[in-house]
């Protein structure tokens, strides 16, 4: 597969979502969003104000974690943070499915949470993130269809907080239910462009990492095409 350093960068959410995260982080993580043109920065919401200044005028989002990172609070905790981070300025919404309630079998809960969070965002994209390590292949596949039927724009593979990320064999899945039309976010674990470029070629068209300028630059590449 070959994409170009440009092109890679517009599948990217440029993310920092760590306990410690400073005012100057945000800061390097909105500066290198701009330089590199990547599709968004992924923020919590205590940060969603500064990231919407730094990036006012430039085509990069802001998305705002919501449940992060264990999704067992209440759902309508979740309503609340949705409705406060959109007014604050987040334009996306990554949204940690209530994992627990899913393997309960409480597929009605899971479902009106989630719709409850696309109805706060005011049509915002939202990604609900399945955290698939934690969850079993039939697990998987009713999470996925509960986010199709809530009308969420996205499926996302993990937190990066848990036992595992982001693999080929998940994001094969989500895209073969979810069919060419809705969206797939792979993160966890993406650190190198060879995987961040497998990812894309397993389904997903968008990456959620860390370690996105290393991804455009190719790391040990010395060109502009990977």
């Amino acid at each position: 597969m070959q994409l170009t350093a440009a092109e890679l960068a517009r599948y990217i959410d440029h993310t920092v979502l760590k306990a410690d995260v400073t005012a100057a982080d945000i800061a390097t993580l909105c500066a290198e969003a701009r330089a590199h043109q990547f599709a968004s920065v992924c923020v919590n919401g205590s940060r969603v104000v500064q990231a919407a200044h730094l990036l006012e005028g430039s085509d990069v989002k802001v998305a705002a974690v919501v449940g992060f990172p264990l999704g067992a609070m209440d759902a309508d905790a979740k309503r609340y943070e949705t409705e406060n981070v959109i007014d604050l300025g987040a334009q996306e919404i990554d949204l940690v499915l209530n994992v627990g309630r899913l393997k309960d079998g409480d597929d009605r809960y899971v479902f009106r949470e989630i719709r409850d969070v696309v109805e706060a965002g005011q049509g915002a994209p939202v990604k609900v993130i399945l955290e698939c390590c934690l969850l079993t292949e039939d697990q998987k596949r009713r999470a996925i269809a509960l986010a199709v039927e809530a009308e969420a724009k996205f499926v996302k593979t993990s937190t990066g907080f848990s036992s595992g990320g982001a693999t080929i064999a998940d994001v094969k899945l989500m895209r073969e239910l979810v069919g060419p039309k809705f969206g797939v976010k792979a993160a966890g674990g993406i650190r190198d462009t060879a995987t961040a470029l497998a990812m894309i070629e397993a389904g997903a068209n968008r990456l959620g990492t860390s370690a996105g300028v290393a991804l455009v630059k190719g790391a040990s590449a010395g060109n502009d095409s990977y």
